[in-house]
C-alpha cells in the first residue's frame, strides 16, 4: 500500500485529493496546524468515519515553519508521495502579511525539501502546488510552462521561490520533485473569502432575502476557472509520470469576474444590467424568474428546508452589486489563461467541467446551505 503525505489536507484541494487517494487504495497522512484542528469541515465525513480515521487516514500536528517537526514526521511516516498544498494562498492577504506568506509559501517548501534529503527519502515523489499567479503581468497569451514569470503580489513572489527551489533541487540532487502550475480551480469547498465563493454565497443569500448586496473589486479581471476535483486528480497524474516535470493545469478558457457574477445570479433566475462606470458601477436587477431559483431546491430530499419567499425580496431596479476600491489589489493581474496542452499530451489530463456548470453547482450548494442553516 502506497503512503501519501498531504500538507493543507483540510483545505479545498487537500480534501478532494484525500478522497481520490483513498479511492486508489493509498494510506493517507495529513499535516494539520493546531488552528486547523478546529477547521476540519471539508474532511469531517472522513474524520468521523471509524473505518477511515487511524486506519486509512492519519492526521499529525505540524507546520511548515517547524523544521524539526517536518524531519520527525518524515522519519515516522516514510511516505512514497508528498503533496505540498499548504500555503497562505490569499493574494490580497499576502500584501498584509508578506513576511508570513514568504515563511510558509517560499521557505516552507525549502524546509520540506531539505527534510527529505536529511531523512534520506531517495525515492519519494514530491508535488509542489504552484500557481498561475506566477505569471502576474502576463508576457504572452495563453501561458505555458515556458512563459516568463512576472508575479504581482507577495504571494506570487513567494510561490515563485517555491517553484525555482523545486527545479533547483530536482537538478542538483536528482529529487523527483514537480511543480503543478494550477490555474484557478473552484468548488463548493472553496473558502468564503475567495471571490468566486464570495459571489455564489452572496447571490444565494440575496435571493433568499437575507443579504442586500455584494461589494466587489475589479469586475473586468479575467481568470481561467476550472473544477477543483479534476485538478486534484491531475496532481496525482503528475507524480505518476515517468519523469519529474512541471505541468500547467488549466481549462484554456477565460472569463471575467463580471461574467461569474452574471451567471451566479442567472442560475437563481435573476438577470442583471450594469449602470455606471469604474467604482460607480452597479449591478441592478432587470428581471426575476422566481421559479428558476426554486428549481434549484430539492424539497423531496430536504423536506425540512425553510420555505423562503423569493418574490417579496427581489424587485426590478434593486441594486445587488456594487464596486468598492478597497477590494482592488495594489497591483492588478488583469488576465490569466493557461495552455494545458502538455498535460493533455503526456498525462492524458483534461478539464471537463464547463464554466457555466461550475457556477451552477457552486450556486446550488450555497443555496442549500442558506436554506438549511439560514446563512
Amino acid at each position: 500500500m502506497k503512503k501519501a503525505l498531504i500538507t493543507g489536507i483540510t483545505g479545498q484541494d487537500g480534501s478532494y485529493l484525500t478522497e481520490i487517494l483513498l479511492e486508489k487504495g493509498y494510506e493517507v497522512h495529513g499535516i494539520i496546524r493546531r488552528s486547523s484542528s478546529f477547521n476540519t469541515g471539508r474532511i469531517d465525513h472522513l474524520y468521523n468515519d471509524p473505518e477511515i480515521l487511524n486506519k486509512k487516514m492519519f492526521l499529525h500536528y505540524g507546520d511548515l515553519v517547524d523544521t524539526s517537526n517536518l524531519n520527525r514526521l518524515l522519519e515516522k511516516i516514510h511516505p512514497d508521495e508528498i503533496y505540498n498544498l499548504a500555503a497562505q494562498s490569499h493574494v490580497k492577504v499576502s500584501f498584509e502579511v508578506p513576511d508570513y506568506t514568504g515563511q510558509v509559501d517560499a521557505l516552507g517548501t525549502l524546509r520540506f525539501l531539505d527534510a527529505i534529503r536529511e531523512v534520506g527519502l531517495r525515492t519519494v515523489k514530491f508535488y509542489q502546488a504552484s500557481t498561475s499567479e506566477l505569471y502576474g503581468k502576463v508576457q504572452e497569451i495563453p501561458q505555458t510552462e515556458r512563459t516568463p514569470f512576472y508575479p504581482r503580489s507577495p504571494y506570487g513572489v513567494a510561490k515563485l521561490y517555491g517553484y525555482w527551489i523545486i527545479v533547483n533541487y530536482r537538478e542538483a540532487y536528482n529529487l523527483f520533485a514537480c511543480n503543478g502550475i494550477l490555474f484557478n480551480h473552484e468548488s463548493p469547498r472553496r473558502g468564503e473569502t475567495f471571490v468566486t465563493r464570495k459571489i455564489t454565497r452572496a447571490a444565494s443569500r440575496i435571493a433568499a432575502g437575507i443579504q442586500q448586496s455584494i461589494s466587489l473589486g475589479n469586475l473586468n479581471a479575467k481568470r481561467d476557472w476550472g473544477y477543483a476535483p479534476e485538478y486534484c486528480e491531475g496532481m496525482w497524474r503528475i507524480l505518476q509520470h515517468k519523469k519529474a516535470e512541471d505541468f500547467v493545469l488549466a481549462t484554456g478558457q477565460t472569463n471575467t469576474v463580471r461574467k461569474f457574477v452574471e451567471h451566479s445570479f442567472k442560475h437563481l433566475g435573476i438577470e442583471l444590467e450594469w449602470r455606471g462606470k469604474g467604482v460607480n458601477e452597479k449591478g441592478v436587477i432587470s428581471s426575476v424568474d422566481f421559479n428558476k431559483a426554486k428549481d434549484l431546491i430539492d424539497y423531496e430530499k430536504n423536506s425540512k428546508l425553510y420555505k423562503y419567499d423569493f418574490t417579496s425580496k427581489l424587485k426590478k431596479g434593486k441594486v445587488v452589486v456594487t464596486v468598492d476600491k478597497n477590494y482592488y489589489r495594489p497591483t492588478e493581474v488583469d488576465m490569466l489563461i493557461g495552455n494545458p496542452a502538455k498535460a493533455k499530451k503526456l498525462l492524458g489530463w483534461k478539464a471537463k467541467t464547463k464554466f457555466e456548470d461550475l457556477v451552477k453547482l457552486m450556486i446550488k450548494s450555497d443555496m442549500d446551505k442558506v436554506l438549511k442553516r439560514g446563512f
